[in-house]
């Protein structure tokens, strides 16, 4: 079985995997923006057989089950030989209550809420630096870019962080932060549904400053992935967000006639519909690769070879023409 192809981070000296691994899910069920319970045993399978097949980063956050998903990426690497581990890319800036972990996360980034998001997070990774630290989201505590910005660099300066970059941060944003240090990956959502990154010249941009990108629910969470139904959604656990999502209710026909599209491609390239997905956004100008998610080492057969396959000019005209109709 052949490895994901790999991609240089943007100036940095890290050559990753067209594809990561997502770990999201792996945060386990019992807070605001979980996937529903999960196994912890096959969490750890799951990471594992991604190395075992050739993926060499995972993505977390600290968000991801409160800690949780950190704690279950560090006890996956921990028995894995120091040559053999995979990279280890994290996101910061999102509080929660611990007195009610169903409680709605803050966006902050005040600049001492940063510095102890890091040393949590290395403190759980286990790791003495972290190889991608992000900015999860736009803080909304009344900090500016500049105010978290600066303090990331600073980390970085002293060793604590190997890269540093934004998550769902706009052209704006992302010219304020290259003013004080230059912004190593921006980490947007981006699929066949969502293709706002392509066309609103963020990818242009990342592109043009040597930013890396790192797309996240490449698969729609789940909706292109040729196995969603009306009847999924409606058996989903309650704490499943995608359960209240629109995208999931009010919106499943227009993204299952996308997906439909994306399965045709799929048969002519003979991947299955989720690598299709996947490989749909690697071949936009400034991805340098993409963040699955996996709960299961079966999932992660589903997607890999999204990681090798390169879509022709028919397969884009092919899902462009069914993303107006949808």
């Amino acid at each position: 079985m052949s490895e994901p192809r790999r991609a240089r981070l943007g100036r940095t000296d890290m050559e990753i995997t067209r594809v990561g691994f997502g770990a999201w899910a792996i945060g386990g069920g019992g807070w605001a923006n979980a996937w529903g319970a999960q196994d912890d045993d096959e969490s750890v399978a799951a990471i594992r057989h991604a190395v075992e097949r050739g993926v060499n980063w995972i993505d977390t956050a600290a968000i991801y089950g409160h800690g949780h998903s950190e704690d279950m990426t560090a006890r996956a690497l921990k028995d894995i030989p120091e040559a053999d581990r995979p990279l280890v890319f994290t996101k910061g800036g999102l509080g929660w209550n611990d007195e009610d972990h169903m409680e709605a996360s803050r966006r902050r980034g005040d600049p001492a809420s940063i510095r102890q998001d890091v040393e949590d997070s290395l403190r759980r990774l286990g790791v003495e630096r972290i190889d991608l630290f992000q900015m999860h989201w736009p803080a909304d505590d009344g900090s500016e870019v500049e105010d978290y910005w600066n303090m990331f660099a600073q980390l970085k300066e002293a060793g604590k962080l190997r890269a540093i970059g934004l998550s769902n941060h706009g052209i704006p944003a992302l010219e304020r932060a290259e003013a004080i240090a230059h912004v190593d990956s921006l980490q947007p959502p981006f699929s066949a549904i969502r293709p706002d990154a392509a066309t609103d010249g963020l990818l242009d941009w990342c592109a043009d400053h040597e930013t890396g990108v790192i797309v996240y629910s490449p698969m729609g969470s789940g909706l292109l992935t040729g196995a969603m139904t009306a009847e999924r959604v409606a058996a989903m656990p309650d704490d499943d967000w995608r359960r209240r999502s629109p995208e999931f209710t009010t919106h499943l026909d227009r993204n299952l006639a996308t997906g439909a599209a994306l399965a045709r491609v799929a048969e002519r390239h003979g991947v299955s519909q989720a690598s299709a997905a996947v490989a749909w956004t690697l071949g936009f100008r400034g991805v340098t690769a993409a963040i699955v998610g996996a709960r299961t080492p079966a999932q992660i057969d589903g997607w890999i070879d999204g990681g090798s396959v390169e879509l022709t000019a028919e397969d884009y005209a092919d899902v462009g023409s069914a993303i107006p109709r949808a």
